[in-house]
């Protein structure tokens, strides 16, 4: 199986990736080749396959990121956030053109490839009160989520069309993000819990009873990793996942913190921010995410075992790419 990520270079391309070296195979298929594309070439991986590192711009794709023969390919490639709503241009040039070119990469394959595309939960509005089901209606609130439901209908027509066999995955926020903070407006929602646990402060911008819809990224990867080999004669024409994650308040994953660190919870001190408000208070606080567990996507533990899995995966690596 020939496998490209696009967005390789990023912590969820990497741990997909290091999945794949691990044990050479996606589902029950051995893994023949891998290419890692990105804005700069990602770092080279050892594995028992080959493994080409490239870069660039995904909205000018170069013929060697999707060769003839690719099997399936996952699209992570994206401006995050609060960074599309800040620069629409280069959102809409990084999120619906790198779309774009890899739609057009993909009609020049001898066969349509595999596509897992992750779209986002900020694809959706419905604020704190929502609780929305699988088949509400995307009616994102900033530019971010309207570019991931643009993409979503862009390839689930090239999927129709024969191009392409989409999934798109509508990911939760992650929680806790390995790596240090970055320029989406959810950032937050891992640096309350990832600084301190570093013994860093931090400040949380939006009061404790803010409840996000989070996943870990064992259970995000998980659950890409499986819509690679998911038989999609069972999605029909709806194309879209809303994976099992689970609702949280701020509140709550602070308590859960302190409960596997006592001490870490003073790190964390109140600063609203109005502007980060104002985009995360759009997107729904839970769904029912009724469809994907029948489909074979595995439900998402509690808050313990999510922070458990940091500290037991996340929390060196942190400390050592940072340079701590």
């Amino acid at each position: 199986m020939n496998i490209t990520i696009l967005g390789g270079g990023g912590f969820l391309g990497r741990k997909i990736a290091e999945r794949l070296a691990a044990s050479g195979k996606l589902g029950d298929h051995a893994v023949s080749s891998l290419i890692l594309f990105d804005l700069a070439a990602p770092a080279p991986l050892d594995a028992g396959f080959q493994v080409t590192c490239l870069g660039g711009d995904v909205a000018d794709l170069p013929a060697a990121a999707i060769p003839d023969g690719t099997d399936v390919i996952f699209h992570l490639a994206a401006v995050v956030s609060a960074a599309a709503e800040a620069d629409y241009d280069l959102g809409r040039r990084v999120n619906l053109r790198g779309t774009d070119a890899l739609v057009d990469a993909c009609r020049r394959l001898s066969r349509p490839p595999r596509v897992v595309f992750t779209s986002s939960v900020a694809s959706f509005a419905g604020g704190q009160d929502a609780n929305l089901p699988d088949d509400a209606r995307q009616m994102p609130g900033n530019s971010y989520g309207a570019q991931k439901a643009a993409a979503e209908l862009v390839l689930s027509d090239a999927s129709r069309r024969g191009f392409i066999d989409v999934v798109n995955i509508r990911l939760p926020t992650i929680c806790i993000r390995p790596g240090a903070p970055n320029k989406a407006a959810s950032s937050f929602v891992s640096a309350i819990v990832r600084e301190p646990l570093l013994g860093l402060e931090t400040t949380l911008p939006v009061p404790e009873d803010f409840a996000v819809w989070i996943a870990s990224p064992a259970f995000a990867t998980e659950w890409l990793l499986h819509a690679a080999t998911l038989d999609t004669a069972l999605l029909g024409t709806d194309r879209g996942i809303n994976p099992p994650g689970i609702s949280a308040r701020v509140g709550d994953m602070l308590d859960a913190m302190e409960r596997a660190r006592p001490g870490t919870r003073g790190l964390v001190r109140a600063e609203p921010d109005s502007t980060v408000a104002a985009i995360v208070g759009t997107w729904p606080a839970s769904f029912t995410a009724t469809r994907s567990p029948g489909l074979g996507f595995v439900r998402h533990g509690n808050l313990d075992a999510l922070i458990a899995e940091f500290l037991a995966h996340d929390l060196e690596p942190t400390r050592r790419m940072r340079g701590m």
